[in-house]
């Protein structure tokens, strides 16, 4: 019979609703025959006139069961029978509960998937079916026709529903089956190397599949995403068959419905996802707060992006990063010593905090890290010769679109490049082999918003790719027209690309000069860098860091004003720790040293993160203070010792802090001895500065590499 954990080994698009968990507690006989009347009409009244598409034979045998028992359990609720029930009969409803909601979710569940997963999957509904019917056998089988005062016709009616139920088979729908063995057929094709005719992609699409335009089939696309982005190990096909077969639809998409305007109802190249109700609104009722297991332990907000640590506890990531960005090793929850740093996202309970919100109306703003999660979903399996193929099929009808389509359909194709490059250096390599670069830089001066926002993030994602950043620092006018997406762009998000997007290009040493050297580059970063959003801070004090790692580039960054934008920024919690490291690359200039003295908050904003920063920031604090010391003259050594409380900082520094704050705080110590009343002002160092001195025995000369920074490009 059914356990209680309803539907627990459906392969299902996500994970059960709240309904799964629930069945009927303390209910009298008479409450449990009107509850399961209840459940039993909703079935009916739902499904009894729907269409399926797949699964025709086995829903429709589910739903006449469900009749039946609907009918039994009027009669139950009409009649004396339902109030006196025998123990037996009353087990046996209970367990009716529980069938009747998996025949729902298996119902709904057919009713509401994409055509392509229902298909990839018709084997293993249809097992699903199957058990459902073997359990309805067993539990007539178990009732008590007999006993419960059932009229003759109803109980004929049970009768023979018992018989049908041993009777019955596992059905397999050989024209569906058919379908799927084509659908594989044409990744086989793809997989050898050959483009399928497209004749017979639309009729399979097209007549067979009845996916008649670019919405419903972008539909399709995104359902098998999801899928890949959910994917559990054990579930066939696998995460490598659903990429190629991802792949091939989404050519398909193009190829049979082109480039239709509907697209762009997409607003900046966002996708707008449908949210079904999941739960009854009955049930979404009972729940008045928010459930405990979905706050975090650490906040206790409810969770957006839940993730499982090593010691199996789950936390809101934003918190968990924070305690371990602090210096903790241990578990909050449990105290346990961490065996690493690794966040696992938990996507079983972020799917039903996501179900959750959606019943009650509560808005739940996806985190940013899940677009990279399904990167990581996609870049998790290696590509398949059917994918790449496919992917390279489409990214010539994209290009093509681009230098000939419509500016609508321009537009549409540089937001598929867009999409198309998040993932896999093959796809970055031959997209631009094929030659989207210049036209992609052609509509960074678009007037039309979602083409520019779109291009621009398309040129970030390829740049990822090392071979691209010089094809797109090559072509004529491309660095120009990114830092003119920086400094004039039509969106928000525009703008803070076109800053990760140099910050992409400035990995390479030989591009640093080049883009500092763009009129209006450092400029527009520093103005990010002070007024932007939090993301375009950290993409502007990430390219800003980037450039000062460029010792020519030193001049130009105090002219531009970028001095004053990273002071101030070491105040943001967000971007300290790269305001720190850029400031302690500059301050090893005598310029850059005497720029940064100038700035009245310097010396107490690296104070203060020497205080309560981060380890890294820390580190990066105490070595901008040392390099202003030694680059600075006598009157940068001065303002940094006369600074408050920096004896004490150094000397917690040299006991608690990392193996490279602790080198930097001991040679600052012993420039500071050096310096003129130095034994006045720091004679409180004492055991620290002695225990440093013993451990540090050259003069610390190493720089560039004791700067921590993280570094990473999210693609979008």
């Amino acid at each position: 019979m059914a356990s209680g954990a309803i539907f627990s080994s459906l392969r299902r698009r996500r994970s059960p609703t709240l309904e799964a968990f629930l069945a009927p507690v303390d209910l009298s006989d008479v409450a449990l025959v009107q509850t399961l009347v209840t459940v039993a009409s909703e079935i009916v009244s739902c499904f009894s006139k729907r269409c399926f598409f797949f699964q025709r034979k086995n829903s429709r045998s589910l739903i006449r069961r469900v009749e039946v028992f609907q009918l039994l359990l009027e009669y139950l609720s009409d009649s004396d029978s339902g109030s006196c029930l025998p123990p037996t009969a009353v087990l046996c409803l209970k367990e009716l509960y529980l069938l009747l909601y998996r025949s729902k979710i298996l119902l709904d569940y057919c009713a509401q998937s994409s055509k392509l997963w229902l298909l990839l999957q018709n084997h293993s509904i249809s097992g699903h079916f199957h058990d459902l019917n073997q359990e309805i056998s067993t539990l007539l089988d178990v009732f008590p026709v007999k006993d419960v005062g059932l009229s003759k016709d109803v109980r004929e009616q049970v009768e023979l529903l018992q018989k049908q139920s041993r009777r019955a088979r596992l059905f397999i729908d050989m024209n569906d089956d058919a379908l799927r063995i084509r659908f594989f057929s044409f990744l086989d094709e793809f997989e050898n190397g050959r483009i399928p005719d497209s004749t017979e992609l639309r009729s399979f699409y097209v007549e067979k599949l009845q996916i008649p335009d670019a919405a419903s089939c972008r539909s399709e696309i995104e359902a098998l995403e999801e899928q890949i982005v959910n994917h559990e190990g054990d579930i066939e096909p696998t995460i490598s068959v659903l990429n190629g077969l991802v792949a091939m639809t989404r050519y398909c998409r193009f190829l049979l419905f082109g480039f239709e305007e509907d697209e762009l109802s997409l607003e900046n190249g966002t996708k707008k996802k449908s949210r079904r109700r999941l739960i009854t609104q009955e049930i979404a009722e009972t729940f008045l707060t928010v459930p405990k297991d979905f706050c975090c332990p650490i906040s206790l907000d409810l969770m957006r992006d839940p993730v499982i640590i090593s010691t199996g506890q789950t936390y809101d990531r934003s918190s968990i990063s924070r305690w371990m960005e602090e210096g903790h090793t241990t578990c909050p929850k449990t105290g346990q010593m961490l065996a690493n740093t690794r966040l696992v996202p938990n996507r079983a309970l972020r799917n039903l905090i996501v179900q959750w919100c959606t019943a009650h109306g509560v808005p739940l703003d996806p985190p940013e890290v899940m677009d990279v999660m399904m990167a990581d979903a996609f870049a998790s399996a290696s590509p398949t010769k059917a994918a790449l193929e496919a992917n390279r099929a489409t990214a010539t009808l994209l290009i093509q679109q681009l230098a000939h389509g419509s500016q609508s359909g321009k537009t549409v194709a540089a937001r598929e490049i867009r999409l198309l490059a998040k993932t896999g250096k093959e796809n970055r390599a031959f997209i631009a082999e094929a030659g989207a670069i210049p036209y992609l830089r052609n509509l960074l001066s678009s007037p039309d918003a979602v083409a520019q926002e779109n291009s621009v993030t398309a040129l970030l994602n390829l740049s990822i790719y090392d071979k691209n950043k010089s094809r797109i620092m090559d072509e004529d006018g491309c660095l120009g027209s990114i830092v003119d997406v920086l400094r004039f762009g039509h969106t928000t998000e525009a703008r803070e690309n076109a800053a990760a997007t140099l910050f992409s290009l400035s990995a390479v040493h030989d591009y640093k000069k080049i883009i500092a050297d763009e009129t209006g580059a450092v400029e527009a970063l520093a103005g990010m860098l002070q007024e932007g959003t939090p993301r375009g801070k950290k993409d502007a004090v990430t390219a800003l860091f980037n450039l000062s790692t460029h010792t020519e580039n030193c001049v130009r960054m105090i002219e531009a004003g970028a001095v004053t934008a990273l002071v101030g920024a070491l105040g943001n919690e967000g971007v300290a720790e790269e305001a720190a490291g850029a400031l302690a690359l500059i301050v090893r200039q005598p310029a850059g040293a005497k720029a940064v003295v100038n700035e009245e908050a310097a010396v107490a904003g690296l104070i203060g993160m020497m205080r309560c920063g981060t380890p890294r920031g820390k580190e990066n604090a105490v070595a901008a203070l040392l390099e202003l010391c030694r680059s600075g003259g006598a009157a940068a050594t001065e303002r940094v010792v006369k600074a408050p409380a920096l004896a004490g900082l150094l000397q917690t520094l040299l006991f608690t802090g990392t193996k490279r704050a602790r080198r930097k705080a001991a040679s600052l110590a012993r420039v500071f001895q050096r310096c003129e009343n130095a034994s006045l002002h720091y004679g409180g160092l004492g055991v620290g500065y002695a225990f440093a001195s013993n451990s540090t025995t050259t003069r610390d000369t190493s720089f560039a590499g004791d700067v921590s920074v993280p570094m990473s490009i999210s693609v979008l």
